[in-house]
């Protein structure tokens, strides 16, 4: 299955927060001049406040968003994409509710004893 298939298959909401994810990772690598002061970069701290509050609202609370948040205490630590591998993280195990597993064709295996 390739990135494209993935994406497709997720939901708009999960769609939006990988989107929301990947601007920020960006902004935050790019535009790093900006943020070089780490932790008590006031552009920097808001930046993450906003993305986490959308994260939230988007998925839920999940508990991989706290290392995300920690990890942006650490300076340079900005040059890691941590949101995308957090929204990765958080929407890689969903399973969306209603789809019936398809088993491929041919006789079921016989039980074991």
């Amino acid at each position: 299955m390739s990135f494209l298939d993935y994406f497709q298959s997720l939901k708009p909401e999960h769609r939006l927060a990988w989107a929301v994810a990947i601007a920020a990772d960006a902004l935050q690598i790019v535009a790093f001049p900006l943020f070089v002061e780490g932790a008590i970069s006031p552009a920097d701290s808001l930046l993450d406040l906003v993305v986490a509050f959308v994260m939230i609202r988007l998925l839920g609370w999940h508990w991989a968003f706290l290392p995300t948040a920690a990890a942006k205490l650490i300076p340079a630590a900005d040059l890691f994409p941590t949101w995308t591998a957090a929204v990765w993280f958080v929407t890689r195990h969903k399973v969306h509710t209603g789809e019936q597993e398809v088993l491929p064709p041919g006789p079921a295996p016989a039980p074991r004893r």
